[in-house]
C-alpha cells in the first residue's frame, strides 16, 4: 500500500522539522462530531463494556437502517446490517463470503488496492479491467461482459471511487448489477464515500446501489462522512439469506466490533451531528474547487472532475516523469506528499497521481503553490 509508504516518508521528514504538505492519505482533518467524542468519553466511566453480538449493537443497526430510509429512501431490515471493525472488515467479510480458490473477481482499474489483496488472500483471481476518463474510470456492462469468464464469481465496484473521486452513473451501475445477477455472480459495492458525494454530472442526486440492486452486498464506514478514521467502525448490508454465514464469519474473524465505539457511534445520527457532517461535506466541496482550479492553473488539468470522494486523479504524462518518480521528487524537492498510480492498478500505474483534498484549505493552497513551482522547474 504505497500511499502509506509516502505517508511514512513524509512523517520522517516532518520529524526532522521539514515542512511537508501531506496530500497522500484519505484522512479528513475534522475528527468525529463533538457529540460522538462526548459519548465516547462517557463510555469510560467505569461501566462494564462486554462484547456485543457479532453482528453488532441492535440499536446501532437500527440507527443505520433509519439513516438509509431518511437520507437514501431505502428501506432495510436492520437484521441485514452487520457492524464491522472498520470498513475494511466489511470488505473482508464480503470477500470471505463470496470468494473461493480459483474464483475470478472483476474490478475496475484503477481502484482501491486493498480489494485486490483481499481477493488474493482467499486465493481468488483479480481480473483488472482498464477504465478511462470516457467511463469516468468506472466499469460498465460492456467492459464487464468482455472480462467475463466461466470462473467469474463476483464484480466489485467502488463508488464514489478511490482514487478518482468520481461516481458511477446510476443507470450504468444498474446495468453492471443486472448483468452480474443474471449470470449468477455476487455484486459487492463499496459505498464508503457515498454520503460525501456532490450531485451527478446531470444534476441528479447520487443514489445508493441498493436502489439498483437490493441484494447487492454493500460496504460502508464511519471513517469518511463521520470523520472517524481511527475509530475503526464500519458496516455491511448483506442479503437476508447470508446473515447466518456472515454471523459465523464475523464471530471467527473479530468476535465483535469495539463495544464503546459502537455505543458512541449512536450519537452520529442525532440532528446535531448530522448537521455538523453536512457542514463538513460542504467544506470539502469548497476544497475541491481549490484543487480543481489549482491543478488547471499549474498545467495538470483533471480529465474527470471528482464529484464524490475527496480525491483528484491527474495525469503526469506531460511532465516527462513516470508517476512514481513524480511523487518521489515532489516529496523530496517540493515537500508535498502524493500517491502514485501504482497503488491502484496497472492501467494508470505510471501515468497518474492521486491527491487527497481532505487537508485544510491552507494546506491545499500551499501544496498546490509548491507543486506549481516544481512542475514549472520540470519544464
Amino acid at each position: 500500500f504505497r500511499a502509506m509508504v509516502f505517508g511514512e516518508r513524509a512523517g520522517e521528514m516532518i520529524a526532522r522539522s521539514i515542512s511537508v504538505i501531506k496530500l497522500s492519505l484519505g484522512e479528513p482533518d475534522f475528527g468525529a462530531p463533538p457529540a460522538v467524542r462526548d459519548a465516547m468519553r462517557e463510555q469510560y466511566d467505569g461501566r462494564a463494556l462486554p462484547y456485543t453480538a457479532a453482528l453488532g449493537l441492535p440499536e446501532l443497526r437500527r440507527a443505520i437502517a433509519d439513516f438509509y430510509h431518511e437520507r437514501h429512501h431505502v428501506d432495510i431490515d436492520p437484521r441485514r446490517i452487520v457492524i464491522t471493525a472498520g470498513g475494511s472488515a466489511a470488505l473482508l467479510l464480503a470477500t470471505a463470503l463470496t470468494v473461493d480458490p480459483g474464483d475470478e473477481v472483476i474490478v475496475a482499474d484503477p481502484s482501491y488496492p486493498c480489494n485486490r489483496e483481499l481477493i488474493r488472500s482467499f486465493e481468488g483471481v483479480v481480473v483488472d479491467v482498464p477504465t478511462s476518463a470516457a467511463t469516468r474510470f468506472h466499469l460498465n456492462a460492456e467492459l464487464v461482459d468482455r472480462a467475463w469468464s466461466e470462473r467469474t464469481k463476483a464484480v466489485m465496484v467502488t463508488s464514489p471511487s478511490n482514487p478518482t473521486g468520481t461516481t458511477i452513473d446510476f443507470d450504468v451501475l444498474k446495468g453492471v448489477c443486472d448483468l452480474a445477477r443474471f449470470r449468477g455472480a455476487w455484486r459487492i459495492i463499496d459505498e464508503t464515500y457515498l454520503d460525501l458525494a456532490d450531485r451527478e454530472p446531470d444534476g441528479s442526486e447520487v443514489r445508493s446501489a441498493l436502489l439498483a440492486d437490493p441484494d447487492a452486498i454493500i460496504c460502508n464506514s464511519f471513517s469518511k462522512f463521520f470523520g472517524m478514521t481511527g475509530w475503526r467502525l464500519g458496516w455491511a448490508v448483506v442479503p437476508e439469506y447470508t446473515i447466518e454465514a456472515v454471523d459465523d464469519l464475523a464471530t471467527n474473524y473479530y468476535l465483535c466490533a469495539h463495544t464503546p465505539t459502537q455505543h458512541a457511534a449512536l450519537a452520529c445520527f442525532t440532528p446535531e451531528s448530522l448537521a455538523v457532517c453536512e457542514e463538513r461535506r460542504q467544506e470539502l466541496l469548497a476544497r475541491r474547487r481549490i484543487v480543481v482550479s489549482g491543478l488547471e492553473r499549474i498545467g495538470l488539468p483533471l480529465e474527470v472532475v471528482p464529484n464524490g470522494a475527496f480525491y483528484a486523479y491527474f495525469s503526469v504524462a506531460g511532465t516527462g516523469l513516470d508517476a512514481w518518480t513524480f511523487c518521489e521528487r515532489a516529496l523530496e524537492e517540493a515537500h508535498v506528499a502524493l500517491t502514485p498510480g501504482r497503488d491502484f492498478g496497472p492501467a494508470t500505474a505510471d501515468t497518474h497521481v492521486r491527491l487527497s483534498y481532505a487537508a485544510s484549505r491552507e494546506a491545499l493552497t500551499e501544496g498546490l503553490s509548491r507543486l506549481g513551482k516544481f512542475v514549472a522547474s520540470l519544464r
